[in-house]
């Protein structure tokens, strides 16, 4: 028999801008600000208690490599004893983590767990191949690890391995959304995270970091239009539809949940934000992977015996508006009014070893807020993969 998991407590930092307020600041660094965190507004808590932190990171080329896990753990001061395990999947590194973080306490591995995610797409370096000979006399190429395949196996099919702007193009044509449709997905994807800005939504997840100046998400936009939106020019195709203005940015930032047994609930002397009930995983053609939460968000549902109708929020990660309407094409038993209710990516930001546990952690405020329902997180994931998570209150 598995045991009920808990999520009491969730925080992230603002999402920064791609050479913007967080810029400065290692990933190492800000993972340890986010779990230092929780630790700090769960003081009835004895860190030795904690039996495993999980975080995702996407990239690990950089200042996170050697398990940025481990090492936020011992920069956050948790004890020595407390170890820490770093996962890869990429776009849905964050929400790998808290699922496995799930599994562990379900089964009874674990009483208390940190999960959460963190990238820096600004600081990501650049990497250099070694050359197939020794003293190489021409030059040497430098590959960027911020974002997107890099160094592709020449086995992998041409049709897999396009750009994932080029992915979302495809989605767009698949499910015929246009530029017009995209752009105004984008604007409302604003328009709703400063209204939810403006009313506090967030205050009860945000947690600054010292010394950079930025209290909010740094790529959330009030004075956009449709008109501006309108002047962008395609990035991928010379005649296509995704543009900067309706995908999501570059970006960096670190997430952390706190998940535990009823044991350690008991622990922590408070009331958890939710309960999580089940989680998928699935699989899809790499050049479609915008469509990856489709079957995910089905399958995770079916284990929760749950419908699109029990739904009282849908968290589903805004890495293009084509991909993201895409989704919502093939969910028709979807109501969109629960949708990103305090907009998505587009607007607040994809640091991607960190979106899938903001997603979560937002999910879980919300449904606390709510005080009851049924809530889902989902992302994308670039290769063709899918990842989902309900949760209940």
């Amino acid at each position: 028999m598995t045991k009920d998991v808990y999520i009491v407590d969730a925080v992230r930092t603002p999402v920064g801008r791609y050479g913007g307020a967080l810029a400065g600041v290692r990933p190492d660094d800000l993972a340890a600000h986010v779990l230092r965190a929780l630790l700090d507004r769960t003081p009835a808590l004895d860190p030795a208690r904690i039996d495993d932190v999980i975080l995702g990171n996407a990239n690990g080329a950089g200042e996170e490599n050697r398990d940025v896990a481990r090492m936020a753990a011992l920069l956050a001061g948790l004890p020595v004893t407390v170890p820490g395990v770093t996962v890869n999947r990429l776009c849905g590194s964050g929400l790998e983590a808290v699922i496995q973080a799930y599994r562990a306490v379900a089964v009874g591995d674990a009483s208390v767990v940190l999960a959460g995610g963190v990238e820096s797409m600004s600081r990501a370096p650049w990497v250099l191949t070694k050359p197939d000979r020794a003293y190489p006399a021409g030059h040497q190429e430098l590959h960027s690890t911020t974002l997107g395949w890099r160094m592709v196996n020449p086995r992998m099919p041409a049709d897999w391995t396009v750009s994932l702007g080029e992915g979302a193009e495809l989605v767009a044509e698949k499910h015929a959304v246009g530029r017009e449709a995209q752009d105004a997905y984008a604007l409302a994807s604003h328009a709703k995270a400063a209204e939810a800005w403006s009313r506090g939504a967030f205050d009860a997840e945000v947690v600054p970091v010292a010394g950079t100046g930025l209290d909010r998400d740094e790529s959330v936009r009030e004075d956009g239009s449709l008109a501006a939106l309108a002047r962008l020019k395609p990035v991928f195709r010379e005649d296509g539809t995704v543009t900067a203005g309706n995908a999501s940015p570059l970006n960096d930032g670190a997430s952390a949940l706190l998940i535990t047994d009823g044991a350690g609930l008991r622990a922590t002397g408070r009331e958890p934000l939710a309960r999580i009930t089940a989680s998928a995983v699935s699989g899809i053609e790499p050049q479609y992977f915008g469509l990856g939460p489709v079957e995910a968000t089905r399958r995770a549902l079916a284990r929760a015996g749950r419908t699109f109708a029990d739904l009282s929020t849908l968290e589903l990660n805004e890495a293009f508006a084509a991909q993201a309407l895409g989704c919502l094409a093939e969910w028709p038993e979807l109501d969109p009014a629960v949708v990103n209710p305090q907009g998505g990516a587009i607007a607040l930001g994809h640091p991607l070893g960190s979106s899938g546990a903001r997603l979560a952690g937002t999910v879980a405020h919300q449904l606390a807020a709510l005080g009851s329902g049924t809530g889902l997180a989902t992302l994308c994931i670039g290769v063709g993969q899918g990842l989902a998570l309900v949760m209940e209150r």
